[in-house]
């Protein structure tokens, strides 16, 4: 028997009556996208605790404040980074979108074993002259703006306007100037065990790879430690991996002799 069984009851808008929703489209044709992605390169950033413990506090310390949480001052760290190694010009627009959970913002909320998604891509923009001549905690509080205001009342008008214009997402609608963070450091990874012992490693598919995606994981060995699947074009990711702002963050891996017990730290 299972511990937390789900709830399939859906949570629907007031005033639109029930499902379905009726779609603009005459066919399929008119919002089915077949999406070839670019070469892309992936890799995995690790980031422990010791070294976000370092960047939340410098992010704070910077805006002067202390509200900046963790993922707040990382999302802030990839997203001025990424900017610097695409060379974009100092007055293009670049944003930062985060998928954010509805479920304890609605009022009432929604149970956490609510069978679905319920989220959001919020999105913080500005020029890159402004991201890169301000420091972490600027871009930081861009973050933790968007977030702060991911209201009950917010999520509703969000659902009102869709509901006004119903559509089909598409990786097309995402900005190729932005970056796009999913996943979550606080989703368990590591801790379903089929018999197999403790996974070695979390990753995902092929599927809904741009450049800009990067998707969030918990590290392997816990304690708050994060690894970043980070998706971008070659030239992008070569420029990347040499970024000096990254490189005082990033984090060696855990090894592989540690995650197989066979040696120490």
């Amino acid at each position: 028997m299972l511990s937390r069984p789900p709830v399939h009851n859906r949570w629907f808008i007031g005033g639109y009556g029930e499902p379905p929703i009726k779609l603009p489209y005459s066919s399929p044709a008119k919002f089915v996208v077949r999406f070839s992605p670019p070469p892309l390169r992936e890799r995995m950033f690790h980031f422990s605790s010791e070294s976000l413990a370092k960047l939340k506090a410098k992010a704070n310390r910077e805006c002067g404040k202390s509200t900046i949480s963790t993922f707040q001052a990382l999302s802030a760290l990839m997203w001025r980074c990424i900017t610097r190694a695409r060379c974009f010009p100092p007055e293009q627009k670049t944003s930062c979108r985060l998928a954010i959970q509805n479920r304890a913002r609605l009022q009432p909320r929604l149970s956490q074993n609510y069978f679905g998604n319920s989220l959001h891509a919020l999105c913080a923009t500005t020029t890159v002259r402004e991201l890169l001549d301000n420091n972490l905690g600027w871009a930081a509080e861009l973050a933790h703006q968007i977030v702060s205001n991911h209201t009950n009342s917010a999520i509703r008008d969000l659902v009102h306007k869709y509901m006004e214009n119903p559509f089909v997402y598409s990786i097309h609608m995402f900005d190729i100037h932005s970056i796009m963070i999913g996943g979550s450091p606080r989703f368990d990874m590591y801790d379903c065990d089929f018999g197999w012992g403790k996974p070695l490693g979390a990753r995902s598919g092929s599927a809904h790879k741009y450049d800009g995606k990067i998707s969030g994981y918990p590290g392997w060995e816990g304690g708050g430690s994060v690894d970043l699947e980070v998706c971008l074009l070659p030239e992008y990711m070569s420029a990347l991996e040499r970024d000096e702002e990254l490189l005082a963050v990033v984090s060696p891996p855990v090894k592989l002799g540690v995650m197989l017990g066979t040696s120490s730290k």
